[in-house]
């Protein structure tokens, strides 16, 4: 199972209290205040892993709850500090706190899953955190401090102080967290265009392929690597449909993993096997996705044109260059391999001239 979007609840630790006592020694009967300090609450914390792909680990475990803090005790001993949870995240989750109120225990249905674990977010969420370089930390929750014992109340005209303070309550709220997936292109496309083809093809990534719409249920990146040891990272974005925008179908599931990336390539079936128009298709693709991000359809982009072993490509390639005359074409056959070569030495160009910031 896939995930890249779940909600989850955080609890720091708690500080803990500080002591009240007094040093009795047998030749010290009357000692003066030695009550230590409590311990600091441990934190939550979130480091990007790059072994790690996708937020599953969250789903089947949505509540992340650090150690307290010890109390202080005598002999102005301090507490030992609450050991923090340090959790793992793929690059480029994006995470973001919600106002809902906190349940200190999760319920679960009829298979054992987390009720409270919805992939539909609310509409009003604060963006708190963008992880995406590997090694990167974030402390999600602070831990609270621990309590002042009575050791630090002593003073010339107290000299037998009782006082002391509670350990603060450490932070917590409800967070969800989002995947989106880094690449330097993208592949976009219909179902069956042939892009985890293509990806297969020219990376060492494994996509599932078959003769069959909706293959790919899940993004995939994968490597090429260029002449002159260069090399760059290619998404393959499962097939979108008409009404993405609007979420039909997985669209916003699927639309979010283009969103970083440099370069956005069209992967069209340009032979129209599937009694498809190789230009409409291009047109309702940029059109789904300028609805969906007026700023990601911005982006630069270029059209591969699938599938030109076939008879009826070079008539419909033709008809395509008429309509969209001035966007760059290159021609393939993901199948057998022809003009990947071409493709690879246009991919390096393309993606060089493009800034290194995906945002």
């Amino acid at each position: 199972m896939f995930v890249d979007r779940v909600k989850i609840y955080a609890w720091a630790g708690n500080g803990g209290n500080g002591c009240a006592s007094f040093r009795r020694e047998k030749f010290l009967p009357k000692g003066g205040p030695d009550g230590g300090d409590g311990g600091r609450g441990g934190d939550v914390v979130f480091e990007v892993d790059n072994h790690t792909n996708d937020l599953r680990s969250f789903f089947y475990q949505p509540h992340q709850r650090a150690k307290n803090g010890l109390p202080g005790s005598s002999q102005q001993r301090t507490g030992k500090s609450g050991k923090p949870i340090v959790a793992k995240v793929p690059p480029g989750t994006v995470i973001y706190q919600s106002d809902e109120g906190l349940k200190e225990e999760p319920e679960y249905d009829e298979d054992g899953l987390p009720i409270e674990n919805e992939n539909k977010a609310p509409k009003e969420l604060i963006q708190v955190a963008d992880l995406t370089q590997v090694g990167q930390r974030f402390v999600l929750a602070k831990g609270g401090k621990g309590g002042k014992g009575n050791i630090n109340f002593k003073s010339s005209t107290n000299q037998a102080p009782v006082e002391f303070t509670y350990g603060e309550p450490g932070e917590s709220g409800v967070y969800y967290l989002e995947l989106r997936h880094i690449a330097d292109a993208g592949f976009v496309g219909f179902p069956n265009a042939g892009k985890s083809t293509l990806l297969g093809a020219l990376s060492a990534a494994k996509p599932k392929v078959a003769a069959y719409p909706f293959t790919t249920l899940r993004p995939m990146v994968g490597v090429v690597e260029f002449n002159g040891f260069d090399r760059a990272t290619l998404a393959d974005i499962p097939g979108l449909i008409e009404g993405a925008h609007k979420n039909v179908g997985l669209g916003h599931d699927f639309l979010r993993h283009i969103t970083r990336c440099r370069l956005l390539l069209f992967v069209v079936d340009m032979a129209g096997s599937e009694g498809r128009d190789p230009g409409e298709d291009v047109a309702l693709l940029r059109k789904e996705i300028s609805l969906y991000d007026d700023l990601l359809a911005k982006r630069p982009w270029m059209v591969i044109a699938n599938k030109r072993d076939l008879p009826e490509f070079e008539e419909n390639l033709a008809m395509f260059k008429q309509r969209f005359p001035k966007i760059d074409v290159v021609s393939i056959s993901a199948s057998n391999g022809e003009g990947l070569e071409e493709l690879k030495q246009h991919l390096g160009e393309a993606i060089a001239r493009q800034p290194t910031s995906s945002q």
